[in-house]
């Protein structure tokens, strides 16, 4: 197709674009997740947690055919007005502008609000070229006069596409974990240093000889007062730590009635009362990458070969009582464990937190692309990330040398 092909509409609201036609071009790109689905984003909007109101402007950006029946190709576009909930920091980027008198904010920002999962950014019909839609995007940021535009946790076809139109490249830490087909939670235990085994089995220890009991669900199968148990221990956790929570109970409860397929909890009892809790998302099989996006230069050309996968992903925690080790019960050796028993691939931790892995998560580079419309400063940023990414490789050969898992002999 041509740029003579297709028609530019920018939305307001996810709301404002079909849902079907939205899923549909997710399921066919190189790595969807539920966090990208229609319903997701438009529980965004809909509970009031990413909008204008909280520096989350909606702009969708989404190109159709040109009698506007079939949506060729969208992303999902937010104006900013602050860097929070993203993940990215860009904060020394902003301060800077501010000290030579430049205005940073606002800026655009293609993303899911408040969820550092990677995953496809640019969806596109089978056929379509996903750079026209990354130009109208700069397009419409420079009509708008924003100082930059963030494509946060993207895919690897999405990092290419970035390249080509001269997007840089900006690279991340998380931890991550993958089933090297375990039989059981012993066994996945059996190939980690001796060090590692025994701290996870005294913490798991310390968790049950305070008397906890754990239970699970699944979908629908999770109820509505496990949904609110959930929350009180989601906003606790927030408060706890001087912030009000992003997400609130209305969207929640968005996620429970559109697509509870994708979630999972896990609930700590004690003598029947409801201690804490952990909610997994979780996709049962999707189309990913099976070339890892930190295995190769981001530049590289590479054909994008796809694989069947069962992915979860750590998301929430709370607790309204304090039990030593119950954080790590929670959030990695319950989801683990279902993980091995429910055949599931892999586990992804979220952003940062060395600490992860002792309990066998490795780190994977992540990446974002950006641009900035004002040249000067442009450049300053590029030189920034090419040393930012020398010391990111310095760092992940140096956590490679702290492998939890043993050596085969």
């Amino acid at each position: 197709m041509t740029t003579k092909d297709y028609v530019t509409r920018i939305h307001s609201s996810p709301l404002e674009i079909d849902v079907a036609q939205w899923n549909a071009l997710l399921k066919a790109s190189d790595l969807p997740t539920p966090f990208m689905r229609h319903e997701y984003l438009a529980a965004m909007q809909t509970s009031n947690s990413a909008v204008k109101a909280t520096g989350w402007d909606a702009r969708f950006v989404a190109l159709y055919s040109p009698d506007e029946k079939e949506l060729l190709a969208a992303c999902p576009l937010y104006v900013k007005t602050h860097s929070y909930g993203e993940y990215v920091f860009d904060w020394a980027w902003a301060r800077a502008y501010q000290e030579n008198g430049l205005a940073y904010y606002p800026k655009a920002t293609i993303a899911v609000p408040f969820t550092p999962v990677p995953g496809t950014r640019f969806l596109c019909k089978n056929g379509f070229s996903p750079s026209y839609l990354l130009r109208e995007v700069l397009s419409y940021c420079e009509q708008e006069d924003v100082s930059s535009l963030h494509t946060l946790f993207a895919s690897e076809s999405d990092q290419h596409i970035a390249t080509d139109e001269k997007l840089m490249l900006r690279e991340t830490v998380q931890f991550h974990w993958q089933n090297a087909s375990y039989n059981d939670f012993d066994a996945y235990l059996a190939t980690l240093a001796q060090d590692k085994r025994k701290k996870i089995r005294a913490e798991r220890r310390k968790v049950s000889d305070a008397g906890m009991t754990w239970r699970w669900s699944q979908g629908v199968d999770i109820s509505s007062a496990d949904w609110d148990f959930f929350y009180t221990c989601y906003e606790r956790t927030y408060l706890e730590h001087g912030n009000p929570p992003y997400l609130n109970r209305e969207f929640f409860q968005g996620m429970q009635e559109t697509m509870p397929e994708n979630w999972l909890l896990f609930i700590a009892e004690h003598s029947g009362k409801s201690i804490a809790c952990s909610m997994i998302a979780i996709q049962d099989t999707i189309n990913s990458v099976a070339l890892c996006a930190d295995s190769v230069p981001a530049n590289s050309p590479k054909s994008i070969k796809k694989v069947a996968q069962k992915v979860a992903y750590g998301r929430y925690w709370g607790a309204i009582a304090r039990v030593d080790s119950l954080h790590f019960e929670a959030c990695y050796y319950q989801p683990l464990q279902w993980c091995i028993e429910h055949g599931f691939d892999r586990f992804e931790g979220g952003a940062q937190g060395e600490h992860k892995m002792a309990r066998g998560l490795l780190p994977v580079v992540t990446r974002s692309a950006h641009w900035l419309a004002h040249p000067q400063f442009a450049d300053a940023v590029n030189r920034f990330l090419e040393r930012e990414r020398l010391g990111i490789g310095e760092y992940v050969e140096h956590l490679a040398q702290r492998n939890p898992f043993r050596e085969l002999s």
